[in-house]
């Protein structure tokens, strides 16, 4: 098929590079324009906008595509037979959702209807969500919701960091999007059919039911702070859920920040004491919360790399009885 690729971040990457394998003829790449990055803040051409250069495709990356009509003039040019869209950053207007003969569809890393919007491998983790998953959804106007073609799942299980849950639903997405134009389900299908297609774990067309939305939204660096008065589960998920991005982190009493990469939940010590949230309790970084503890295996200090616990306590000692999590906004990273 002819094909317009959408989007830009790491996610988006393998699903490129499957529809490339595949044979696909790609008229053009649109991605966000480079940003400053680094501390030099050279721009910095997305991980779409790279992987497509690598691949010989042209890129387009306007700045916007509301009341655009010379870009909505230049993509419905292409020709398409179909556009690919996996977290593009930008809203396609009516015109250009459209302008392809299938129209537009969107890789989304969520089981819709739950998780539409900005963050849904993040809020799935932070949610003590049982399983994740990736919906190959026709795009229209409103939010995430346009009509499923094909749902798979995958479990979230309590080792599942956004790191490892992004990297299996991008594969995935990838492989879902050629199952999905190679048996493109019709417009007109009849429900005799959708439900010999869905028995066969074929592409079918279904509506979103109206049961279980949610919305995952945009995420900023404040969502990270550790709030020592929740239990441990539940700090447990928001370290696995937020890191890398936007990071988790707690302060030192005297306000600096530590940045906490990994953590994991743990018995109480033998002591039997239930010290205030937030204090470190054993010389392995092991801090309570409201409800339990958790013990902290990976950190970062202000000017370092994050580093495991031992290494982080030889430059960065924190006794028994130090108090974390002082709530101070404006010490967030």
């Amino acid at each position: 098929m002819r094909l317009v690729f959408m989007g830009t971040p790491d996610f988006a990457v393998p699903a490129l590079k499957a529809l490339h394998a595949a044979g696909h003829d790609i008229a053009a790449v649109y991605s966000q324009p480079p940003r400053p990055a680094g501390r030099g803040k050279a721009l910095r051409a997305s991980p779409v906008q790279q992987a497509a250069q690598e691949l010989g495709l042209p890129v387009r990356h306007p700045l916007s595509l509301r009341k655009n009509p010379d870009e909505w003039a230049a993509f419905a040019a292409l020709n398409a037979d179909a556009a690919i869209v996996a977290a593009y950053g930008l809203i396609l207007p009516q015109v250009m959702l459209d302008a392809p003969r299938l129209g537009c569809l969107n890789i989304h890393a969520s089981l819709l209807p739950r998780w539409r919007g900005a963050s849904p491998i993040q809020s799935s983790i932070l949610a003590g969500d049982a399983k994740s998953g990736v919906t190959i959804m026709q795009m229209e106007a409103g939010l995430d919701t346009g009509p499923m073609l094909l749902r798979e799942e995958v479990p979230i299980t309590a080792q599942t960091t956004a790191t490892t849950l992004h990297d299996t639903l991008s594969a995935m997405g990838g492989a879902m999007v050629l199952r999905v134009l190679q048996d493109f389900p019709s417009t007109t299908q009849d429900p005799a059919d959708t439900q010999a297609r869905l028995a066969a774990h074929r592409p079918a067309r279904q509506p979103q039911p109206e049961d279980g939305v949610t919305y995952a939204p945009r995420l900023t660096r404040e969502d990270g702070r550790i709030d020592w008065q929740q239990d441990a589960a539940t700090i447990d998920r928001q370290i696995r859920a937020l890191t890398p991005w936007p990071g988790t982190f707690t302060t030192l009493e005297d306000g600096t920040v530590i940045k906490v990469g990994a953590g994991t939940p743990v018995a109480p010590p033998s002591t039997g004491l239930t010290p205030p949230p937030g204090t470190v309790v054993d010389e392995n970084l092991t801090v309570a919360c409201g409800n339990g503890f958790v013990r902290l295996t990976r950190l970062q200090r202000p000017g370092r790399g994050m580093m495991e616990a031992d290494a982080f306590l030889r430059g960065q000692p924190l006794p028994t009885g130090t108090r974390l999590g002082t709530p101070a906004p404006h010490s967030a990273p």
